[in-house]
């Protein structure tokens, strides 16, 4: 008979595998629904954290990489393909000459706004098919506890504020 531990370690462990697969999916069929667009999702996750209204219209690179959880080295790499490809673009912060401000072109709204978000919607519908508001709702509350411990993990004091 199995003990508690073994049992919770079992289920830990199909949990993350769970999860890990689900990244994965995420990136291979998120891409697939943008490609045409010329997006991948890292680029979408970009446009989608610039076009909030709580971005005020640009946000630092630091801001941005802790808004994103990712690396500053891995968020500039996506940024240089963004501003490449004349969706994004980067200026001096007139208030912090050593911090870069990150914004949304015109052009690079429009592509997200009239055919990336549209494309966006239909693979969440996809993606959440049989899925109610409730079952959402409770997905994003159990996922939001795993990364509030997972942050906790990723700063050497805990307190979760990432560097």
């Amino acid at each position: 008979m199995e003990s508690i531990d073994e049992t919770r370690s079992a289920i830990a462990n199909r949990l993350f595998f769970r999860l890990y697969q689900c990244a994965n999916m995420l990136h291979k069929t998120g891409t697939r629904a943008i490609e045409e667009e010329g997006l991948t999702t890292q680029q979408w996750a970009v446009l989608g954290a610039l076009s909030r209204p709580q971005a005020g219209g640009a946000m630092k690179l630091g801001e941005l990489a802790r808004y994103l959880m990712v690396s500053r080295q891995n968020l500039a790499g996506v940024i240089g393909r963004l501003e490449r490809d004349g969706r994004v673009e980067s200026a001096p912060d007139p208030q912090d000459g050593r911090s870069r401000l990150i914004r949304l072109t015109p052009g690079g709204r429009q592509v997200w706004q009239r055919k990336a978000v549209p494309k966006i919607q239909d693979y969440y519908e996809q993606a959440l098919e049989g899925f109610s508001v409730n079952d959402m709702v409770h997905t994003v509350h159990y996922l939001l506890k795993i990364l509030e411990n997972m942050q906790k993990i990723d700063t050497p004091d805990g307190d979760g504020e990432a560097e």
